[in-house]
């Protein structure tokens, strides 16, 4: 006589078999040592990218106040950060409700002796402004 045969289970009944070097906890080790090397060095890009702009681009600004002073105007106070001795020209704008540009002026900034210095200027506009930025500086040889 001959022996039964044992029956086989469908293939996807009990779930996807686990990766190799993987267990029921979680990934294996060598699973974590790459996922560790690949932040490391997603870190590192991430750092050099930030270092490789400031170099290109030592100048940054933040707006401190605005008012509007009329239909017509707008005051913008700023601060710049530049290293000492160092002159740019930042474009401040105003814009409206909508985020529409409705004025614009570039001001000379620097040289100073420290590394911030403020600045308050009057932008013209073509209607009313809601706001006041500075859009960007750009260091001037």
């Amino acid at each position: 006589m001959s022996e039964p045969s044992t029956p086989t289970p469908p293939a996807d009944r009990y779930g996807r078999r686990r990766p190799v070097g993987a267990t029921a906890d979680g990934p294996g080790r060598a699973a974590k040592v790459a996922i560790g090397a690949a932040l490391a060095a997603a870190v590192a890009l991430t750092a050099w990218f930030a270092a490789e702009q400031a170099r290109r681009n030592p100048v940054t600004a933040d707006v401190v106040s605005f008012s509007v002073t009329s239909t017509e105007e707008i005051d913008v106070t700023f601060q710049v950060h530049m290293p000492p001795g160092t002159t740019a020209v930042c474009t401040v704008e105003a814009l409206a409700p909508s985020h529409a540009q409705v004025g614009t002026i570039d001001v000379p900034v620097g040289p100073s002796e420290g590394r911030t210095s403020g600045y308050t200027v009057t932008v013209r506009t073509s209607e009313e402004a809601t706001t006041g930025v500075v859009d960007r500086c750009v260091v001037t040889e």
